[in-house]
């Protein structure tokens, strides 16, 4: 057994002149830690987060435009647009000026009235193209933005009753934003020379802060069952986002939240592949953290310009909306400019106890008092008709003239003088027409003689229930009338008056 001195002399013996060198240590593995992470304060992922959630939401509002607005305001809509355009013209002494824009900005002033169907179409079409590629390549530029708002603003200043709801402006806005979250020309998901400006960020933040709270102040203003916490035995969720004909609002207030999560924490939404989105910008932080820097630019000097411009244009266009909101009769959903860039929010500020339905019926018989006469209902696309038919999933999709039906069963016709214009067309069998409508009874015969509206209300059937038991969705009791029989001969004095196109029996 060797002495500890021997074995001690061969380990010092190792290290000197003369003796074979000792081999080198094998490195030290890194021990393995958490992924690199993405660090709070940067809204690259956010920006197309904003951008393609906008995107969606225009080619959803395009979608809807394409397939309703020519019956709605087309050349034989129920309130068409070249008339409107031509009352507002001749408000303005018949000329088309700055004042006769600026009351009704459209770029259908511009454009040949005599097709005005190919008009609403080219708009619309171009609309859907535009946002169909923002929404699937991720990539915008400020001109592509510009051009979508513009396209919508000049449907929406022309839509009048179809297009007075609050999604109309809101809407508007948020895309109004987006032009400015973007660069001038580049077309990229992360055009790294101009990062997210955080005056557009905050832009976006003050809008969900006047929607949100908008909302909440018209409530407690408005009925007295939001103040007693009982509204809610009256207006209730029954998965609104899917099933609700106003589901739209939903998903376009959902939008300008993203604007409140930077990139850390939208970073889940994104692969974490090399190359890929979120390793992007970990890089760009990387360099940033560094002390790397792109030279200045005179592009970017600009671009600060234009967002400190910007910034002041919301603030200076916000004063008449907080104004509103801090006044005791707070109007809801109005906007104060016409190009509609900041406006004032609310909704279902009161309720309504009890829902009441329009039916539309329609009959052969030749005297419409005859207690034998048969009288067959019109079904609407996505509104209470049939007791056996399923409530519809339609989200994010819109049927305006669905929408307005609801508003019209708790007024009067006389309020709504486009249901009898739609009574008339139904006489006639007008196909644009009967394209709203998701059940025509007198498909394939000839039109009824008369078109009558009954008013009634309509309640849910209960689980389990009697009426639940026979298929039923719906129990519906009559109010009364809610407008009388008429036939296309009674009706011609009533479209002459107005100079609405008279229908022609197919």
């Amino acid at each position: 057994m060797a002495a500890p001195g021997d074995a001690l002399r061969k380990r010092r013996s190792a290290g000197e002149p003369g003796s074979a060198p000792a081999p080198a240590p094998a490195p030290a593995r890194a021990a393995p830690g958490p992924a690199a992470r993405l660090q709070p304060g940067s809204f690259w992922l956010a920006r197309l987060a904003l951008l393609r959630g906008a995107a969606l939401l225009y080619l959803v509002a395009f979608l809807v435009a394409l397939h309703q607005n020519k019956q709605l305001i087309g050349e034989k809509g129920l309130l068409p647009c070249k008339l409107y355009l031509r009352d507002v013209k001749r408000y303005f002494k018949g000329k088309i000026n700055l004042d006769t824009v600026s009351y009704a900005p459209t770029i259908l002033w511009f454009l040949d009235w005599s097709d005005m169907d190919s008009n609403l179409d080219c708009l619309a079409g171009l609309g859907i193209g535009i946002s169909a590629f923002v929404l699937v390549t991720g990539c915008a530029n400020m001109i592509l933005m510009a051009l979508l708002w513009l396209l919508y603003l000049s449907l929406v200043n022309v839509g009048q009753i179809w297009y007075s709801f609050g999604w109309e402006s809101q809407l508007l806005e948020t895309g109004f934003l987006g032009i400015f979250l973007c660069p001038l020309w580049t077309l990229s998901r992360l055009p790294e020379h101009t990062p997210p400006s955080k005056i557009v960020i905050w832009g976006f933040r003050w809008l969900i802060f006047r929607i949100m709270l908008g909302a909440g102040l018209i409530k407690i203003r408005g009925d007295r069952c939001w103040r007693d916490l009982t509204c809610m035995y009256y207006h209730y969720e029954v998965l609104l986002i899917i099933s609700g004909n106003l589901s739209f609002l939903n998903w376009l207030t959902i939008v300008p939240s993203i604007a409140c999560f930077d990139d850390a924490s939208l970073a889940f939404l994104f692969s974490s592949k090399e190359g890929g989105l979120k390793d992007r910008v970990l890089k760009m932080q990387a360099k940033r953290a560094a002390g790397e820097r792109h030279p200045l630019r005179y592009g970017c000097c600009i671009r600060k310009v234009v967002n400190a411009s910007f910034g002041v244009l919301i603030a200076y266009l916000s004063i008449p909306v907080i104004l509103n909101l801090l006044n005791s009769r707070q109007v809801m959903n109005t906007s104060f400019n016409p190009l509609r860039i900041v406006n004032t929010y609310g909704a279902f500020g009161s309720i309504t106890k009890e829902r009441t339905e329009v039916i539309i019926q329609g009959t052969s018989s030749l005297n419409p008092n005859d207690p034998a006469a048969v009288w067959e209902e019109y079904e609407f696309k996505c509104k209470p008709g049939d007791l056996k038919r399923r409530p519809c999933l339609i989200t994010p999709y819109h049927y305006r003239l669905d929408w307005l039906m609801w508003f019209a069963a708790f007024q009067t016709y006389e309020q709504n003088e486009w249901i009898i214009h739609l009574a008339g067309k139904l006489l006639a069998n007008e196909e644009e027409a009967l394209s709203l409508m998701a059940f025509n009874p007198f498909e394939g015969k000839a039109p009824p003689r008369w078109v009558r509206g009954e008013h009634f209300k309509y309640k849910f059937s209960q689980p389990g229930g009697k009426h639940a038991g026979e298929g039923k969705w719906w129990i519906r009791k009559r109010i009364g009338p809610y407008f009388p029989p008429v036939n296309l001969q009674g009706l011609k004095r009533f479209y002459e008056d107005r100079n609405w196109p008279y229908p022609a029996q197919n």
